[in-house]
């Protein structure tokens, strides 16, 4: 047993990101101990499969030995271990319109993390054309709809759904640097130029 949990993560991670920057948020980050998983969709890392089957990051042991992984779970545990704010209502319409806001950010996510994984890992003529057209597409629609109304709604706070969308928006400037989506989205764009000044924005950029 270790005296403080165990967060099994990798820098590059949009998913990882999310739980740093909830840490650095609510000022736990002192209160984990990192891992750094060397960790690939064909060869996951051994010490994340010891008790993650689904061999996934992030993933957070903690110090009675139970391992929580999915980084909606994990953040969910680690919103309700600091004595601030939550940053994920505890209930009521705000709590679902939230979450609903932060699952659209993870659909991004999910879609720029299939990309990134069929262009990386296989080779050129084997890409399914069509489907990476389907799964940009999936990203230009929910950046689409950030940028309306929603975006007024990710202002009002920096919580859950502000962390998923600023995390996505940073990991497609990290993996898809050639796709100027600030001139597509002003409004988006706007909005992520000032939260990315956030110390908890600058303290996990990936690289």
């Amino acid at each position: 047993m270790t005296t403080r949990p165990v967060l099994f993560h990798a820098a590059a991670s949009p998913f990882v990101r999310k739980v740093m920057v909830l840490l650095h948020e609510t000022g736990q980050v002192d209160s984990v101990e990192l891992y750094a998983a060397v960790h690939t969709p064909i060869a996951p890392d051994a010490g994340v499969l010891q008790d993650n089957p689904a061999g996934k990051i992030p993933a957070l042991r903690l110090t009675d030995g139970q391992t929580l992984h999915d980084s909606r779970v994990i953040l969910e545990y680690l919103d309700q271990q600091h004595a601030g704010e939550p940053l994920i209502p505890r209930e009521g319409s705000a709590r679902w319109r939230r979450l609903t806001l932060a699952s659209l950010a993870d659909a991004v996510l999910d879609a720029a993390v299939l990309i990134r994984y069929e262009t990386a890992m296989r080779p050129p003529e084997k890409h399914w054309d069509k489907w990476l057209d389907n799964q940009q597409l999936k990203i230009v629609r929910t950046l689409a709809y950030f940028d309306g109304p929603a975006c007024i709604e990710l202002a009002e706070r920096f919580d859950i759904a502000a962390i998923g969308v600023a995390c996505a928006l940073g990991y497609l400037d990290f993996r898809q640097p050639h796709w100027d989506w600030r001139s597509d989205y002003p409004q988006l764009a706007k909005w992520f130029a000032e939260i990315s000044q956030r110390p908890s924005m600058q303290a996990t950029v990936p690289g």
